[in-house]
């Protein structure tokens, strides 16, 4: 397990904790690592969104797609 994997598994653990804060904590270290990861900034802005910090949320959000712009839902 490499460090950003360690983090996400732990940020992924405090959010279903909802302690967000934690959580935003381990997002943040790992998106040190890796700023060009569209999944890392999308969980940011969960953390974000979940301590109602829902500007700073969507920024993350919109980071996350301007790095990658998928849309799973349609193929």
């Amino acid at each position: 397990m490499n460090n950003i994997e360690y983090l996400l598994e732990q940020g992924h653990s405090f959010l279903k904790e909802s302690k967000f804060d934690l959580a935003l904590g381990f997002f943040e270290q790992a998106l040190l690592l890796n700023q060009n990861d569209p999944d890392l900034w999308n969980y940011k802005g969960v953390a974000l969104r979940g301590m109602g910090r829902y500007e700073e949320a969507m920024d993350c959000f919109n980071k996350s797609l301007k790095i990658d712009p998928r849309d799973k839902f349609s193929s």
